[in-house]
């Protein structure tokens, strides 16, 4: 989730080049775009804004010779860092989604960047917080998980039950564990992919044991479980570059994953029986490249206080993408087909993380975006039909900020970036957000918080 400084960017649209960013050194260096590379041989035309497998594994070198490499993975975290191989997960959430949530609701590596250590994963504990000045937050390491990946890992998460850990790397693999109890037992090693494999997702379990994986090499592939044994059970090859992103619908929408590349198109993969899939694409969704995309609950807005009892809801699917264009957009579906409903401006520079928070049917609807500028924005909407956004400024970083992450109660949302740090911000009545707990991710320590010093930040 850090990142450095370079020429170049990453197939995330990641600067290369020192950084922290997945592949790179720690280290700064400038933000802005660089040019396009060249697809590695076998892999098509070139690809937008990617960056060699062997940037990657020279990244990786350097950070064993700074000393070893550790990743420092959540449960409910933000965003995959430039990762070695260890993992540090956190108390375990689910999201509106039923996506299980790493470090805080994410069910990514740790935000801002991971620890240059062994390739393990470290579980980690959330206990009280409140806003105010002084301690605010406590979080404690809990387990730490050897995943024996041989490169840097990008991502991790835990299931909806918190009982098994995916995690993804630079050496193509995706590997599952048993993390119950505090152990770790690996129960499955996928090899499919033939680059650096960017993101895992989990379905919601009432669809079974699947898992989908996204990659440099343009592939998503959806794995399965049955009776205990992993397999492929679909690949989608529609991609023309690095596919960066992938993210489950809510459950009640089907089983339809979402997928976001650096061509700059959107696919939406939807299950529709006997191992049929149906593909619908998005074509130029974001200019330069698509870096993420994130699913709206399946709720209505203000549904919990005007939805008449016995009345059937009527949903309309939506998620929000970021992008290399520096735009957030939110997409509808219409008549089977798939609209940009609307085009949020803030940002100034590429959006690297979109986060829709859960709801219980209130009437305000929000979304978390942060971006290569080092801003985080709120994005609210109070309008039913999801016609009027308005941003609020949440904190202007000092360095790039990779990921965003709501906690399941969307009242708590974890921020990492290029400063190789975990904040975790909280709304207060009078509508101001508040930084409560600020851990530094290579050290896996944390630093109570107040409001002189949040000043100062």
């Amino acid at each position: 989730m850090a990142e450095g400084r370079g020429a170049a960017r990453s197939p995330r649209g990641r600067p290369r080049g020192g950084g922290t960013g997945p592949g790179a050194a720690v280290g700064r260096g400038p933000r802005r775009p660089g040019r396009l590379r060249a697809a590695p041989p076998g892999l098509g035309r070139p690809l937008q804004a990617e960056r060699p497998l062997q940037a990657e594994r020279l990244a990786a070198r350097r950070g064993s010779e700074a000393g070893g490499r550790r990743t420092t993975a959540r449960s409910g975290g933000c965003h995959r860092p430039p990762a070695p191989r260890t993992v540090a997960l956190s108390g375990v959430r689910r999201s509106s989604t039923g996506r299980p949530r790493t470090a805080f609701p994410h069910p990514r590596v740790a935000p801002g960047g991971t620890e240059r250590g062994r390739n393990q994963v470290r579980e980690r504990r959330r206990d009280g917080a409140r806003l105010g000045g002084g301690p605010l937050c406590h979080v404690s390491v809990i387990n730490t998980v050897d995943t024996s990946h041989e490169d840097m890992i990008h991502d991790a998460q835990m299931d909806y039950y918190g009982t098994r850990l995916a995690t993804c790397s630079s050496d193509r693999s995706v590997k599952i564990f048993d993390v119950r109890n505090g152990g770790q037992i690996l129960i499955a090693d996928l090899r499919g992919h033939e680059g650096p494999v960017w993101q895992v997702a989990w379905a919601h379990p009432m669809y079974g044991n699947i898992l989908a994986s996204c990659s440099y090499d343009r592939k998503v592939i959806i794995w399965k479980e049955e009776n205990g044994t992993w397999e492929k059970t679909y690949e989608y090859t529609g991609h023309d570059s690095s596919v960066n992103s992938v993210c489950w619908a809510p459950h009640d929408y089907g089983l339809i994953l979402a997928c976001g590349s650096s061509d700059g198109a959107i696919s939406l993969l939807s299950y529709t029986g006997d191992g049929q899939w149906e593909v619908k694409k998005i074509s130029n969704a974001h200019t330069i490249g698509c870096n993420a995309v994130s699913w709206a609950p399946a709720v209505v807005p203000g549904s919990l206080i005007e939805q008449p009892s016995g009345q059937k809801p009527n949903y309309i699917k939506r998620f929000a993408s970021g992008g290399c264009d520096n735009l957030v957009k939110i997409w509808k579906e219409e008549d089977g087909q798939w609209k940009e409903e609307q085009k949020l401006e803030a940002h100034s520079d590429w959006v690297r993380d979109v986060a829709w928070a859960p709801s219980i049917g209130l009437p305000t609807s929000t979304i978390a975006s942060c971006s290569q500028d080092g801003r985080v924005f709120i994005w609210t909407c109070d309008d039913a039909s999801g016609n009027s956004w308005s941003p609020k400024l949440l904190h202007k970083f000092n360095d790039v900020v990779w990921h965003v992450s709501w906690s399941i109660t969307a009242n708590i949302l974890a921020v990492s970036g290029g400063d190789n740090k975990v904040t975790l911000w909280k709304e207060s009545v009078d509508g101001l957000w508040a930084c409560i707990s600020d851990v530094n991710k290579g050290q896996g320590g944390v630093s109570a918080v107040t409001e002189g010093q949040q000043n100062e930040q």
